[in-house]
């Protein structure tokens, strides 16, 4: 049973459009579909705003992040440039995707099509201390391939 409660609204107008669901027993993450109202066509080197439909409410201490689908990154170079992305427990408004091309070709979304998935997650916010000095660590400074490829 899930620890989770994930309150979902639809969007007038988006009955036809999926709502968030797992596609298989163990996903990690839910499939996201796009609402759009006719297609899109995204060109390489495109960004563009996908709404999905719905409206969600998560529980205070969680996060919904949303990612690139593999298939779709695989095939056609559709990602999403700030993945992954946040949605935070306060939010209520409609939740949507950037969806960028790095591929090739321009892609077409179609309404209903499998555009993201999201995964919930727990977050804990940090309590915040200004310090004179850190501790030391072996590592030290080192970063951006310091410990190897």
């Amino acid at each position: 049973m899930s620890e989770v409660r994930l309150q979902l609204r639809r969007k007038d107008g988006c009955e036809d459009v999926s709502l968030p669901q797992y596609m298989s027993d163990h996903a990690a993450g839910m499939d996201l579909c796009a609402a759009i109202t006719e297609d899109v066509s995204v060109a390489p080197g495109e960004i563009k705003l996908i709404p999905c439909g719905f409206y969600m409410a998560l529980p205070v201490g969680y996060e919904a992040q949303v990612r690139p689908r593999s298939g779709l990154a695989l095939r056609h170079g559709l990602t999403l440039p700030n993945s992954p992305g946040t949605i935070d427990s306060d939010y209520r408004g409609e939740v949507c995707v950037i969806l960028g091309n790095i591929g090739s070709e321009p892609v077409t979304i179609t309404r209903n099509m499998r555009i993201a998935q999201m995964v919930i997650a727990r977050v804990h916010q940090a309590e915040i201390a200004v310090v004179t000095e850190l501790d030391e660590t072996a590592r030290g400074e080192g970063g951006f391939g310091h410990t190897g490829v």
